[in-house]
């Protein structure tokens, strides 16, 4: 008669010892299933000890010693060990030939990572060889590796007969997956979770499709390995048909190299980009070099680098280099829209009450209508910003320091009407008190002074002073009355009037006005004292400034926020275009408003109105992400503006959305339109289809701007990626359903 085990109060036994390697041996951390001892040489509380693994527990419903001396657990088996999970129908240990025999179904499952499913199971004491039949792999519950039979060998190495590996759901019914990769045998190497495929095709609907004598994949649970990426087929009118091939290479757990190879009728160009990741920070360069036959006799390309690092003391290091070797490049490899490139070097440490920023600009102008030598190529530029609260004085005290140094490669003297070479350095010093307190009635009043002192330096100028100097004081009370008030439906309202009286007083020398030629008027600085973006023009006057303020919060979560507002001045304010909204004596009514509706659709617009209240600046924004839609769109329409050199109004609508038409497919398109010209500038379509083992990218696009140096291009788009070896895919959508109904 068998003799049955009490597993409840004695729960360590060679048993136990016996299953707890092997779910580490299967699971990939060979190291861990090394340093197992062999059975069981001592007692099994001892050896867990002196192993390092964690206690264990085996739960079964019917453990027992059989008469031929061996150990038998069987009837819903269950071995639990840190994050490692072992089931089996029944285990059997031989004590004298250190053989387990585990009969199926078999399940190993390590933080739902790797999962080994098997019909049956024969390892060795060590658990470092051994053979499971009818067994799968299944990396992050996706990627699966079906055989006939998987041989463990040296506890690092697991070899698969007659693999099939797919990350599609697979049918019952016997239905092919929507592709699969068919190999005589696979080597799944758990040290260096990498797989070596021999004798594979990729078949598609079982299919053959493709045929590589040896092939190798990186585990799906590796987050980075050398080896080639997803490819992509092009077709552009300017291009003609081509192929990108990236081959990914890392160079240690810091850095890595993309290689991408672009093939096609009219060009061959080798794009690289390069990341290392450093303690403090970070850089990643990028470029490309091409011959092709938009321009036969010359070799072209660009190069772009940036990087952040953290240094000492909390200051951060940060720069942008952009150079490239023709204004049209960018464009007819559709890199960037950019018609101006920018490279940086800045260097800052921003605290609560404190700024410090240096920074270097280098500007090259893409446009054919600009002359580099006339641009000012290189600005230098610091600013030192501290907020101090004096208890004898009380309020805050707001200090800024700004030093601008620019110069142009032309020696061209400037005139009154043309910058043409002129060379500017100029230091602006900023203090300023602020004080509020409430008065009655729950009128917040904030009383603001200050004094700004500017100092200019000019050379290659004609038209103004080699040295200048001004002087700027200002003074303004502010006075606001928030309302606030609850319907009958429970909605929240509040009403906020604001009234402020200002001056400002320019004393000193006229000066170009370089860095404030283009001005906003908004919500932003409706109460600032002067509204030109720069110091190189301060506003000057006397200046009224009302409007209202209004919001709406509603219990059932939509909102709704508005401001009405002007500035009135004693005297016309030069300097702002005129179709800033800030020119003469009076500024343009100040329009806008945002509705929100549960966080599902927003609408944001803003207009400027003149004295005849038409419309001289006007802009719309809405966003919806609803269902299957999203859908995010702008509508831009300007006045004919000189100054801002524009010769004709502007009117030009954007949206870019998509729908999802199925769980599986979404369709996408995006567009530029020019309403003055009645013309497309820039449009696109894409469709994808997307489950859970294949993603299907197409795409159209059209750019129809041209310039002397950049043509009108159409270009097509094919990426086809299986799922589960490439990048992380994201969020699974859709996957494809078995039924037959």
């Amino acid at each position: 008669m068998p003799k049955t085990v009490d597993f409840m109060t004695r729960q360590r036994s060679p048993l136990l010892l016996a299953v707890v390697p092997l779910w580490l041996a299967l699971s990939g951390t060979a190291a861990l299933s090394q340093s197992v001892p062999s059975l069981p040489a001592a007692p099994a509380a001892t050896q867990t000890a002196e192993s390092g693994i964690a206690p264990a527990m085996l739960v079964a419903d019917r453990v027992f010693i059989s008469p031929d001396r061996k150990l038998v657990a069987e009837g819903n088996v269950e071995a639990f060990q840190g994050d490692i999970r072992l089931q089996a129908d029944r285990i059997t240990y031989d004590r004298q030939t250190g053989v387990l025999n585990l009969e199926g179904p078999i399940r190993i499952d390590q933080s739902g990572a790797i999962t080994v499913l098997a019909d049956t199971a024969e390892l060795d004491s060590g658990l470092r060889n051994g053979i499971l039949r009818g067994a799968r792999l299944v990396f992050d519950q996706q990627v699966q590796l079906a055989a006939l039979q998987m041989t463990r060998v040296e506890g690092r190495y697991s070899q698969l007969y007659k693999t099939s590996v797919t990350s599609c759901d697979v049918c019952d019914d016997g239905r092919p997956p929507l592709w699969q990769i068919r190999a005589e045998r696979i080597t799944h190497d758990a040290q260096e979770r990498q797989l070596y495929l021999e004798n594979a095709q990729l078949r598609i609907r079982d299919v053959p499709v493709f045929y590589f004598p040896a092939l190798r994949l990186p585990d799906p649970t590796l987050n980075r390995a050398s080896g080639f990426l997803i490819p992509s087929l092009s077709s552009s009118s300017n291009l003609g048909l081509g192929i990108k091939l990236p081959y990914f290479v890392t160079m240690g757990p810091h850095r890595d190299l993309t290689i991408t190879p672009y093939l096609s009728e009219d060009t061959t160009t080798l794009d690289l980009r390069y990341r290392q990741a450093f303690r403090n920070g970070q850089i990643e360069i990028s470029g490309a070099f091409s011959r092709d036959d938009i321009q036969p006799d010359d070799g072209r390309g660009y190069l772009f680098a940036s990087g952040t690092f953290d240094i000492r003391r909390g200051f951060r290091l940060s720069f942008d280099l952009r150079t490239v070797s023709d204004d049209a490049y960018l464009a007819d490899y559709d890199i960037s829209d950019t018609d101006r490139l920018r490279s940086d070097v800045t260097l800052s440490r921003a605290r609560r009450d404190q700024l410090i920023q240096l920074a270097a600009y280098r500007y090259k102008t893409l446009r054919d209508t600009e002359n580099q030598d006339f641009v000012p190529a290189t600005i230098l530029t610091g600013t030192f910003e501290q907020r101090l609260f004096p208890k004898r004085l009380g309020g805050e005290l707001r200090l800024k320091l700004n030093a601008t140094q620019f110069s142009r490669a032309s020696s061209l003297d400037a005139t009154a009407t043309e910058a043409n070479g002129r060379d500017v350095t100029r230091i602006s010093a900023d203090i300023t008190w602020l004080r509020s307190w409430i008065m009655p009635g729950g009128v917040e009043t904030t009383w603001t002074a200050g004094l700004g002192l500017d100092s200019f330096a000019l050379s290659d100028d004609a038209a103004f002073d080699n040295e200048a100097s001004r002087i700027t004081p200002k003074m303004a009370l502010t006075f606001r009355r928030p309302m606030a008030r609850q319907t009958a439906s429970g909605a929240t309202q509040i009403l906020e009037p604001i009234l402020q009286l200002g001056w400002t007083k320019v004393n000193g020398d006229d000066v170009p006005n370089e860095s404030s030629n283009i001005s906003e008027f908004d919500q932003g600085n409706l109460l600032a004292l002067s509204r030109f973006p720069e110091t190189d023009a301060r506003e000057d006057g006397r200046a009224l400034v009302y409007g209202v303020h209004f919001s709406h919060f509603a219990p059932s979560g939509w909102e709704a926020t508005g401001i009405v507002a002007q500035v009135l001045r004693s005297d016309a304010q030069e300097g702002f275009t005129s179709s800033s909204g800030l020119d003469g004596q009076n500024s343009n009514v100040l329009i806008a408003g945002q509705i929100g509706l549960r966080n599902d659709l927003t609408l944001t617009a803003r207009g400027l109105f003149d004295e005849e209240w038409s419309v001289s600046k006007a802009e719309f924004r809405g966003d919806i992400s609803r269902n299957r839609l999203t859908l995010a769109g702008s509508y831009l329409w300007l006045q004919a503006d000189a100054e801002e050199d524009r010769d004709s109004e502007t009117s030009e609508l954007w949206f870019d959305g998509s729908y999802a038409l199925t769980p599986a497919w979404e369709a996408g398109a995006s567009m530029r339109y020019d309403i003055t010209d009645g013309r497309a500038t820039r449009a696109g379509i894409g469709l994808t289809y997307r489950n859970e083992c294949v993603t299907l990218d197409l795409s159209l696009s059209r750019r129809y701007t041209s310039t002397t140096s950049v043509e009108p291009s159409t270009d097509f788009g094919f990426t086809l990626s299986f799922n589960g070896f490439s990048v992380k895919s994201g969020t699974t959508t859709s996957r494809r359903s078995c039924s037959t109904t």
